[in-house]
């Protein structure tokens, strides 16, 4: 019988597991409210440009005194607005962004035209109009995709609290069969020294008399015995065949967990992306063009405001659906952040919390191990035919809604009576015969893409538990093989592991440092300002392969690329550079109002640090502390350097005050650009690579790399392999 408190203990996982599926549930119908939010800001925003620009013309002949009303109208509807604080978090979002601009643009406005009043009413307001109609159909049909995902997700939940309960019953089921099995040893020993109890206290009797006591006594305790024998030799059977279905179930259990939680990740970390994407397709290039309208018709009307059409201009062409979608789940972390993966609730008396790969179950998990990788390979195939499918259709929805149809220029090349308007407007774009047969084919691509994509999705969902439950299982057989790895690569040669374990600072720190101290002390804004994604991702990856894309001479590389990669190396370390064991050591520092005072608790705690992190803070803060003398020209005081690198360098952890948390980082950080020489050892007690100041019109010498250093070269023992730095990282 399963005891009290193992009955609790039953109780307080099954209630601790369905708390977490109860946050999740809850997690993702605020996400769902969330995209409403953005569809309802959306079609309000929409609305609020048709009105807009429909008034606008109205009171185009009215000149400057009612525009100048019209602007105040409009930003007064923005701060008057029910949502403040959600219409205030959007602006961040180009499209908010190109709208706020554009009420700021109206107040320059001052004259009076009948073109660009019949412009207004029958080429841009259809347009916005258009738009409206296209994103609610959209956003139906992402939200009709997103609650597929979602029961599918709930569905991999429900599955893997099935298989935990089913575990949990045959793990008790077993523990109540040993229970029974040591009931049974118990009573053998029992009978066994009774017997021999009764035998002592038998009274000394003629050698004839005793053998016919014993011949009596003996068929009884030997049925006794037999009786006992029997029972515990069932009561094994049961018990190792309970253990075995516990095992069984066990391994199921971890192997759905696995997959329950790759599933998880999946969706939070790549379907929610493609959610917003679907949310938003078309959506950005439709508002681009008839912002594009606008201007050209604004541009040719009065040359005089170019000026001031040139911001709303750069708006419109910042107008970007990835950077928008970015923005929104940055504002909105916590509820579009993955959840915390599920452990494995072992139930009471089991300890081992992974895959059993012993036999009788290796052979099995083998086969399934190679059922798995044969069901992998063909979904892999049959889903990569359904993207190729998939991205072909999304490419022709981009072409049709990315047509640059916004220049109105011929419509000024006529005279400016009324009459020949609007014959000129016949023939644009809004009033073309095809206009309807366009959209009905857009219509038509948009539905087989969302077909697509829902088979796409489900494939990659099959894909992703399939293939965790693949590698759990794989990683389990071969842990022997690893074992075995671990003992042959312990004997390598002594030579190659000095050499590994020389290379300190790694190749990509290195060369960025080494690149922007030579060309880059005087760049304005480095580190503040961002650089081209596609540079940087081209430099990362070349660093990856082993290459050093920054050797030699050559300065054609975008400086604030170059420190984006710098950022980008340190910000996706798996642990942050300063270990979060010290941070409250560290934070306890910064309170301390006597800076040297200050600088020396922050040498003490950093002394406990291994010695190649600390060789890297040397290193990195001693080329902080050189670049901030040249804040003059590049604006970057230890201060500003701080804000940049604190939440890099050092993340706060969970259950702390982020804001006030991150100030008390970005002191600290300063403190220790400031101060890094009393703060590092220096290379006499601490051996490695040291930062040498060496400014942007210095010679550089020579070095084993065929580079200029910024290192001192270290004795010929502990020569530095560059280009094995990438893996040598605290």
């Amino acid at each position: 019988m399963t005891s009290p408190a193992k009955f609790r203990k039953d109780k307080e996982i099954i209630a601790e597991y369905e708390t977490q599926v109860k946050e999740i549930r809850a997690q993702l119908v605020e996400q769902l409210k969330c995209l409403d939010q953005q569809c309802e800001l959306r079609v309000q925003l929409l609305q609020d440009l048709q009105d807009f620009f429909r008034k606008k013309a109205e009171i185009e002949m009215d000149y400057s005194r009612n525009l100048e009303k019209l602007a105040e109208r409009f930003l007064a509807k923005t701060r008057s607005t029910k949502d403040h604080q959600f219409k205030k978090e959007q602006n961040v979002l180009s499209p908010v962004n190109c709208w706020n601009l554009l009420l700021t643009q109206v107040k320059r406005e001052s004259r009076d035209h009948a073109t660009l009043s019949d412009l207004y009413l029958n080429n841009i307001i259809p347009r916005f109009a258009q738009i409206s109609e296209d994103s609610g159909r959209l956003f139906k049909k992402s939200k009709e995709v997103g609650l597929q995902l979602q029961e599918d997700l709930m569905k991999v939940l429900n599955e893997l609290y099935t298989v935990m309960k089913t575990y949990h019953m045959y793990n008790s089921d077993s523990i109540n069969a040993e229970s029974k099995l040591k009931e049974a040893e118990k009573q053998e020993e029992k009978q066994m020294g009774r017997g021999a109890r009764q035998e002592e206290r038998q009274t000394p009797r003629s050698p004839d008399t005793l053998a016919s006591v014993r011949m009596d006594d003996k068929p009884v305790r030997r049925s006794s015995v037999k009786k006992i024998e029997k029972m515990k030799e069932k009561r094994q059977a049961k018990y190792t065949e309970n253990k075995l279905k516990a095992i069984k179930a066990r391994n199921e259990y971890l192997l759905a967990l696995e997959a329950t939680n790759c599933c998880v990740f999946k969706y939070y970390v790549h379907d929610l992306s493609d959610l917003i994407d679907c949310c938003d397709l078309g959506y950005h290039a439709s508002l681009h063009r008839a912002l594009r309208t606008y201007l050209s018709a604004e541009f040719n009307l009065e040359t005089s405001k170019h000026g001031g059409l040139e911001t709303i201009e750069n708006a419109a062409e910042n107008l970007e659906a990835q950077a928008d979608k970015q923005r929104l789940m940055e504002t909105y972390n916590i509820i579009f952040c993955p959840p915390i993966r599920f452990d494995f609730q072992s139930h009471m008396g089991d300890q081992m919390g992974y895959v059993c790969a012993q036999q009788p179950l290796q052979g099995e998990l083998l086969q399934r191990c190679q059922q798995l990788q044969s069901r992998l390979s063909t979904l892999r195939i049959e889903n990569e035919e359904v993207k190729k499918t998939m991205e072909a259709t999304l490419q022709t929805i981009q072409d049709m809604v990315t047509i640059e149809d916004f220049d109105v220029t011929d419509c000024f090349h006529h005279s400016n009576s009324m009459e020949s308007v609007k014959s000129t407007v016949s023939e644009s774009f809004m009033s073309k015969p095809s206009l309807a047969k366009r959209r009905a084919n857009q219509q038509e691509t948009e539905q087989f893409y969302f077909t697509k994509l829902k088979e796409f999705l489900e494939g990659r969902n099959l894909i992703t538990k399939l293939q965790a439950k693949h590698d759990l299982i794989q990683k389990t057989l071969g842990e022997s093989q690893k074992t075995d790895y671990c003992l042959a690569s312990g004997r390598r040669n002594s030579t190659a592991r000095k050499q590994e374990s020389a290379q300190v600072i790694p190749l990509i720190v290195e060369s960025c440092i080494r690149f922007i101290s030579r060309h880059g002390l005087h760049h304005e804004g480095i580190f503040r300002v961002s650089g081209s994604q596609v540079e940087v991702n081209d430099i990362k990856n070349a660093f990856e392969r082993g290459e050093d894309p920054l050797a030699g001479d050559q300065n054609d590389h975008d400086m604030d690329s170059i420190a984006g990669v710098l950022k980008l190396y340190f910000r996706g370390l798996e642990n942050a550079l300063f270990p979060k064991e010290v941070f409250h050591e560290l934070m306890a520092c910064v309170s301390m109002e006597n800076l040297q005072d200050r600088a020396t608790h922050i040498h003490k705690v950093l002394l406990s640090l291994p010695s190649n992190t600390l060789v890297i803070m040397r290193y990195l803060f001693a080329f902080l502390n050189h670049l901030s003398h040249y804040s003059e020209d590049n604006m970057m005081d230890p201060y500003n350097l701080a804000i940049c690198f604190g939440p890099t360098l050092m993340s706060v952890p969970e259950g702390h005050d982020q804001v006030s948390c991150q100030a008390h980082v970005n002191e600290l950080i300063k403190t220790i650009i400031i101060h890094h020489e009393s703060i590092f050892p220096g290379s006499r007690d601490l051996e490695g690579p040291v930062y040498e100041r060496v400014g942007a019109t210095e010679e550089y010498c020579d070095s084993p790399h065929s580079e200029p250093p910024l290192v001192d070269e270290p004795a010929p023992d502990t020569v530095l392999d560059n280009h094995n730095s990438d893996d040598e990282i605290v």
